[in-house]
């Protein structure tokens, strides 16, 4: 007998446990939900923890605009070892007696500031001639890893308590050496932060990896919208029903545009509207490039752009 299937659309802010993989965890979900569709956006490594966007329903037909959007990443860089995986599950291959000052960090970290050239980990989910990296490095085949642009808004130091080991003793901490250095990161999509660590090391010349990772903010989504998934386990069906988020928050972001209810039912059924339907007023700044929400009451029904025949939709939601 077929299991029957919920009819559950919107999204769940799952906070990714220590070790297990994004996968896994959308495997779990579906076990637990029976959800018509369901995807993730945004990979996570499984020792990464943190904002893990889950589409259940309809909202995985917007999963592309959760993993276009910008992510913000809270790391911990330990200075004086380069590992395999450039984090801690990989063999050392390196290692150095030098250990930066803070001054020394914070002069480098324009370096890593807007458009910026990056090679991504051996062990990383990119594909060379059609097989992933991670398998070729596995196999003891090192794949040729090429520099490619990636965009970082901003990396910054995180000040630490006395409890992560920063000094309060009359010390300066610009003369200190540092043996581990938590940063944050405002990046977009592509950023390997397991490569930030091991190329500020690299320019630092002390060499780093990667101890902890995690994800505090992921498109529209961040730390506040999170559900453990071990009490995810605990709900019973309505509670957790309850816990997911609207589809359209996805959406946040795009340009929107309201129509009625006769423009919504011909959307619905993927024919295109006239421009002449609307003030010149309401498309102004719109572009052929522009993906418009269609918004229909209080929740966007359809995307569109603007092509020669009208406001023509592209994905029914």
């Amino acid at each position: 007998m077929a299991k029957i299937q919920n009819d559950l659309n919107g999204w769940l802010i799952i906070d990714k446990p220590y070790e297990m993989g994004s996968t896994n965890v959308v495997s779990k979900l579906k076990w637990l939900l029976h959800p018509k569709k369901i995807g993730h956006a945004g990979t996570l490594d499984p020792l990464a923890t943190g904002v893990l966007p889950i589409a259940l329903g309809k909202a995985t037909k917007t999963i592309p605009f959760v993993m276009d959007g910008k992510k913000t990443y809270r790391f911990t860089v330990k200075w004086g070892v380069q590992t395999s995986t450039d984090d801690v599950e990989g063999e050392i291959i390196a290692s150095s007696d030098k250990r930066p000052t803070l001054s020394e960090i914070k002069a480098i970290l324009p370096q890593f500031m807007g458009d910026i050239m990056q090679t991504p980990p051996a062990y990383s989910a990119l594909k060379i001639d059609g097989v992933r990296a991670y398998e070729l490095a596995r196999q003891g085949e090192m794949p040729e890893m090429k520099a490619r642009p990636v965009h970082v808004d901003d990396l910054r130091i995180v000040p630490v308590d006395l409890e992560c080991g920063s000094l309060d003793n009359g010390v300066s901490q610009e003369d200190t050496k540092q043996n581990e250095t938590m940063f944050e990161v405002d990046c977009g999509k592509g950023t390997y932060v397991r490569s930030l660590g091991r190329e500020m090391g690299q320019k630092l010349g002390c060499l780093g990896h990667i101890t902890m990772l995690r994800r505090i903010k992921c498109g529209p989504f961040c730390e506040k919208d999170t559900i453990l998934l071990a009490n995810f386990e605990k709900n019973d069906y309505n509670t957790n029903a309850l816990s997911v988020i609207p589809v359209d928050t996805a959406l946040s972001d795009i340009s929107v545009l309201a129509v009625n209810e006769v423009q919504a039912k011909r959307l619905i059924n993927g024919q295109t509207i006239s421009c002449k339907e609307f003030e010149r007023a309401d498309l102004e700044g719109f572009t052929h490039e522009t993906v418009i929400g269609l918004k229909f009451e209080k929740h966007i029904i359809a995307l569109a752009k603007i092509e020669r025949s009208g406001i023509k939709p592209f994905r029914i939601l």
